[in-house]
């Protein structure tokens, strides 16, 4: 466990010196928000567009630091023998793939509490105690979940093709979802089936102080088992192989 622990302390040391990432995980959600956030005056959801739109980028920032930071680093490691040389080490069988959960874990509390600190200041999103925090969980959870999409994509696709799929992966899950706009009509169905939407929703509902459809977070629960089967067939395969 204590090597477990030591490489993913040094992969989110790695992680953070990244500039491509720290600008779509936090830089990219901090901008919008400022730009967008004060300027509608409207409701989504039942709730306020300010609070809303914190809970979108929260989410936009989280899912996309789990899952683009991810996907394309262990997909270069794993062609650069890093994978490889693990295994030939004292560490466990599962540390690699745990270590990058577990940074795909910090990071994602780290974009949600800045675009947190940013509603409540510059948004004026006023909340309970408990509304912050569970609304916070419910995004982390939501956005956590891409992780092991992001490990699947990684073990299965080669350097030079996981960007363009990551980004696919990316803008279809942020577009469908409802993050850049709120669908309506057949789109808006679609929608719903989503985790990013899901995700966003609940968040909506702890706020506007309604009950959360069971739907929903068992949506989440079905993508979560979905993306680690992917990331179990796909690190499996792998074993077998290399």
């Amino acid at each position: 466990m204590a090597g477990t622990l030591a490489l993913t302390r040094a992969e989110l040391i790695r992680l953070m010196r990244n500039k491509r990432y720290f600008i779509f995980t936090v830089m990219l959600p901090v901008v919008l928000y400022l730009i967008i956030g004060r300027s509608v005056k409207a409701t989504v959801y039942g709730v306020s567009f300010g609070a809303f739109y914190m809970v979108d980028m929260a989410m936009l920032g989280a899912f996309s630091g789990a899952l683009n930071g991810n996907a394309i680093r262990i997909s270069q490691e794993k062609k650069d023998g890093w994978i490889r040389q693990l295994r030939l080490t004292s560490l466990p069988a599962y540390a690699y793939v745990v270590s990058k959960v577990l940074v795909s874990m910090v990071i994602t509390v780290t974009s949600i509490v800045i675009v947190f600190l940013l509603g409540r200041f510059f948004g004026n999103v006023h909340l309970s105690a408990w509304q912050w925090l569970v609304t916070g969980i419910v995004v982390w959870f939501s956005a956590t979940i891409f992780a092991a999409l992001a490990v699947a994509i990684g073990y299965r696709i080669a350097p030079d093709q996981v960007q363009p799929v990551t980004m696919i992966m990316y803008l279809g899950f942020a577009i469908l979802g409802g993050i850049w706009y709120p669908f309506s009509g057949v789109l808006g169905k679609v929608s719903e089936f989503t985790p990013t939407f899901q995700g966003v929703k609940i968040g909506a509902d702890i706020i506007e102080g309604t009950s959360v459809a069971a739907g929903y977070a068992i949506g989440l629960v079905v993508w979560l088992a979905i993306f680690v089967a992917l990331a179990t067939l796909a690190v499996r395969s792998t074993g077998e192989t290399v």
